[in-house]
């Protein structure tokens, strides 16, 4: 195999990988574990995930993406070179790649992600969007004039946006999005049971029993940490009412935002989008009652994309057939891709 195209869905919590006639070839948790003594790398992705939460003084385990961008260059690095060679072990040389960058960040941070990208011997590294590839992902016609609002719920940002020909008419990103979920479940049980409990442990609990909008039966789900007071083992038992207590307000947060980006869009794509409605994308978008609770503050439709998660890299994946195109200027060449490095 002399090489492919492949896409980079970078992400705070997880990194996936797409390629052309293959589909979706990685998806683990954008985890690294490291040596303390030797600072070698251990472990990356789901095996570093495995160990979160359970290591000894001389491990660690961190997520080297913070509210989706880059925190540690090298182990970024190291993480995206370990992925790229589990996809293309036997191929002569890299591929052209397409990488998603959150919305509104920095020359600076875009350029960090390229770096990472480029020291695993790629040739070509072509940028897109979050909402501009979660929109194609979520099949979505983003070269029509007619606006379309997406809101891509990720793990560090949500990242929403007005699409129309080919580019974003209005965007805003927030860094509020699944870790922060995670955290605001740490929180609440530690300030309503004295329990501390593991970022797994409120992971685990928010895609069983979370929700941010009621539900019509109760769920419960054990969960297992130690006691603030004593040190010692303890399991509490906690409703999905008590999630929405505790997640309601992150939710609406984010709906806060999308209203407030709704006011600052051109009337006519507001049109637009009040008789097509609001499409949700990302993993957080799985979260119970999301895709109500927006619906009711916004007073509009309100749909989850089939595959929320995925959405992105497989929006980044359809940007792939762009790539030829960078160069070429005149009428009829929109390009959802940014710039080329």
């Amino acid at each position: 195999m002399l090489g492919t195209d492949a896409a980079i869905d970078l992400g705070t919590s997880r990194t996936r990988i797409y390629l052309p006639q293959q589909g979706v070839v990685i998806d683990e948790p954008s985890v690294v574990a490291v040596d303390n003594m030797t600072e070698e790398i251990i472990a990356i992705g789901q095996e570093a995930y495995e160990m979160v939460g359970r290591t000894s003084q001389r491990l660690t385990v961190t997520y080297p993406l913070v509210n989706g961008v880059i925190s540690n260059f090298i182990l970024v690095e190291q993480m995206v070179g370990y992925f790229l060679k589990k996809v293309s072990s036997s191929m002569v040389f890299m591929p052209r790649v397409v990488a998603c960058i959150p919305g509104e960040v920095t020359e600076v941070e875009k350029r960090a992600v390229v770096n990472s990208i480029s020291t695993a011997g790629v040739r070509k590294i072509c940028l897109i969007e979050e909402p501009i590839a979660a929109a194609m992902g979520a099949g979505i016609d983003i070269f029509t004039p007619h606006g379309s609002l997406v809101v891509d719920i990720g793990g560090g940002t949500t990242d929403m946006a007005v699409v129309s020909l080919g580019g974003v008419s209005a965007m805003r990103s927030v860094k509020l999005a699944g870790t922060h979920f995670d955290e605001a479940i740490i929180k609440y049980m530690r300030r309503k049971y004295n329990l501390i409990i593991g970022q797994k442990t409120a992971e685990n609990a928010k895609t069983t029993i979370g929700c941010v909008y009621p539900k019509e039966e109760l769920s419960y789900y054990v969960m297992k940490g130690r006691n603030g007071l004593s040190g010692l083992p303890q399991a509490v038992t906690v409703s999905s009412d008590e999630m929405l207590e505790c997640l309601v307000e992150c939710g609406m947060q984010i709906a806060r935002e999308i209203q407030d980006m709704l006011e600052e869009t051109q009337p006519e794509l507001v049109a637009d989008i009040y008789a097509e409605g609001i499409v949700l994308t990302g993993g957080s978008a799985r979260l119970y009652g999301f895709d109500n609770l927006i619906a009711k503050k916004t007073k509009l439709p309100v749909h989850v994309a089939e595959n929320p998660d995925r959405c992105v890299v497989l929006g980044a994946g359809k940007g792939l057939e762009y790539i030829d195109k960078m160069d070429q200027k005149g009428e009829g060449m929109l390009n959802p891709l940014l710039a080329e490095y």
